[in-house]
């Protein structure tokens, strides 16, 4: 900042008046007031219309008939406000295999995503808090399953799975979605900073064993990074869509994303029903479930709660 400058103003007999001293103003950002830029809210505006975009064509479009698709404006409403019909269309069409098909995802998800978390956690807090020969090579391997994509696995887990005569049963699916490399290293990494060693110390010295530690004083601490890894899984199953593809062929035992896109590859087989409305509804009520979890979770979605814990 730059010195405070001073004004002299001559008196009525000539004497000085004593020099006061006149602060400049100057804008200062805080926390509660930060620095606007145009340009990062051009990028978020463009940001949130190409997500929104699409979420309103898929809302406007299941109010509307097989007909009303073609005759209507995507992103508005049509005259016949068809939405309840379609809904019930949906879970009746085909002797109501779309609500078996909703029951399918819950199974993965519930199974293959909580399995995953559970899994994650376990693993994340010891690697995070125990130290074992071999430790930096089992980073290595995990670092290195990050790195490779799931669909270049689809198809060894698929020749493998098929001479243990696992194909077209739900553990095809369930079975390699409790492995995720990534949560693993997202709870390693949060262990390692949520949970103070000398809380742990603490805990050993009152005379608490490694189960109660873990449960009582280090799980509590690990609830951000749980729903976080949580919500990434439970993301993950229920949009996956390649892997049930190649190892399930009973319609019975697919999820939603197979189901749907059977539903659509009907439009283009010689002598299928049309039923796009039907498929833009099932897809409008598929992300519901994925709307309600991240809304009810993200109380829990918050870090710092080792904040004060510990004295120094």
């Amino acid at each position: 900042m730059s010195a405070p400058a001073t004004t002299v103003s001559p008196s009525r007999d000539g004497a000085a008046r004593r020099a006061t001293p006149v602060r400049l103003r100057t804008r200062r950002y805080s926390r509660d007031r930060p620095r606007r830029s145009l340009l990062l809210t051009l990028l978020t505006g463009l940001v949130l219309l190409y997500t929104l975009v699409p979420l309103a064509w898929l809302l406007f479009n299941s109010t509307k008939t097989q007909a009303g698709l073609f005759d209507s404006f995507g992103l508005w409403f049509d005259g016949d406000f068809a939405l309840f019909g379609n809904i019930a269309d949906t879970f009746t069409y085909d002797d109501g295999v779309f609500a078996r098909w909703l029951l399918n995802t819950v199974l993965y998800v519930v199974v293959g995503a909580g399995g995953a978390t559970l899994l994650a956690v376990l693993g994340g807090y010891a690697l995070a808090k125990h130290d074992f020969p071999g430790k930096r090579g089992v980073f290595a391997v995990i670092i290195g399953a990050v790195a490779v994509p799931g669909t270049a696995l689809a198809v060894p887990t698929f020749l493998m799975f098929s001479e243990m005569g696992l194909t077209n049963t739900p553990w095809a699916v369930i079975i390699p979605s409790l492995i995720s490399p990534f949560g693993l290293y997202l709870m390693w990494v949060f262990a390692a900073e949520a949970i103070p060693t000398e809380l742990m110390e603490a805990a050993r010295i009152d005379g608490a064993g490694e189960l109660r530690t873990f449960f009582q004083v280090a799980l509590p601490l690990l609830a951000p990074g749980i729903v976080t890894v949580l919500l990434f899984t439970m993301v993950a199953t229920w949009n996956n869509y390649f892997l049930p593809l190649i190892m399930i062929k009973d319609p019975d035992w697919y999820p939603l994303t197979v189901g749907l896109n059977s539903w659509n590859a009907q439009a283009i087989t010689a002598g299928g029903e049309v039923v796009y409305n039907l498929v833009i509804t099932g897809s409008l009520l598929t992300i519901l479930p994925l709307i309600a979890a991240f809304l009810l979770l993200q109380r829990y979605w918050q870090s710092g709660l080792a904040a004060g814990s510990v004295k120094e």
